[in-house]
């Protein structure tokens, strides 16, 4: 299974507007819009992180190369980009003409926290740090957009450096979370493996127990590789339930 971890970067908005408070911004008084910026991916255990941006690549290969990078990939990683990253790269894929991207399964870890934990806070920096990582690298703020639409070189450098770490941070964090995601692609499948675990294809399991339906009892096993509950697809012989009336 190819998987992919990205994560985009985006341009502020030029307005113009009369006042800084309670106030709603008419779409005549947008000068520029938002668009993407940069984008860092890296494929699932390669050494490389890759990194596009208008800055050093231009606008239409950096496009091009995010939609062949999806094109590409089995299952696309983020952290919010069901509702940010894929949203704002459909846009940018449809304004310059190109058809969708070969369908794939995303996986948005900030969906998989908020579905099973109750942290502080759902923001990347938080949740990895909680769990022993080393978090965002971090910069002086929005200034550093400012700067990088300015064309400083100094600027581009640390957003390249600030971009990238939000993608190996992904991967790290999916390392932790994968015993506990229920909705990811199944990767056995995908690779081929016969009963092999679902979250990520080892075939090392336990016997654990069973697992109760109304009508019916499964066994239950647990991934040893990963962590991951299963349950056997067929209901085990020698139990006869009675039908309530």
């Amino acid at each position: 299974m190819k998987t992919l971890y990205l994560d985009i970067e985006t341009s502020s908005a030029t307005v113009s507007t009369f006042s800084i408070w309670n106030t709603n911004i008419g779409i005549n008084q947008i000068s520029i819009p938002i668009s993407m910026i940069s984008f860092a991916a890296k494929w699932e255990g390669s050494r490389t992180t890759m990194f596009y941006s208008t800055f050093h690549n231009g606008k239409e290969e950096m496009v091009k190369q995010a939609h062949r990078l999806l094109s590409e990939c089995d299952c696309l990683v983020t952290y919010n980009g069901n509702n940010f990253d894929i949203k704002h790269l459909n846009r940018e894929f449809l304004q310059m003409g190109l058809l969708p991207p070969s369908p794939y399964k995303s996986l948005d870890l900030m969906v998989a926290t908020k579905a099973k934990f109750r942290f502080m806070s759902n923001k990347l920096q938080w949740i990895s740090t909680q769990l022993g990582l080393s978090g965002k690298v971090q910069h002086e703020g929005f200034g550093l957009w400012e700067k990088c639409l300015a064309g400083d070189k100094a600027a581009w450098n640390k957003m390249r450096t600030y971009n990238k770490k939000d993608v190996t941070l992904l991967e790290d964090l999916h390392k932790i979370l994968l015993p506990w995601i229920d909705n990811g692609p199944n990767k056995a499948l995908i690779d081929g493996v016969e009963n092999g675990c679902r979250n990520c294809a080892g075939t090392n399991f336990e016997r654990r127990g069973y697992y109760y339906t109304y009508a019916c009892r499964y066994q239950r096993f647990v991934c040893k590789d990963c962590g991951k509950w299963s349950r056997s697809n067929k209901p085990l012989a020698g139990v006869t339930m009675v039908e309530a009336r």
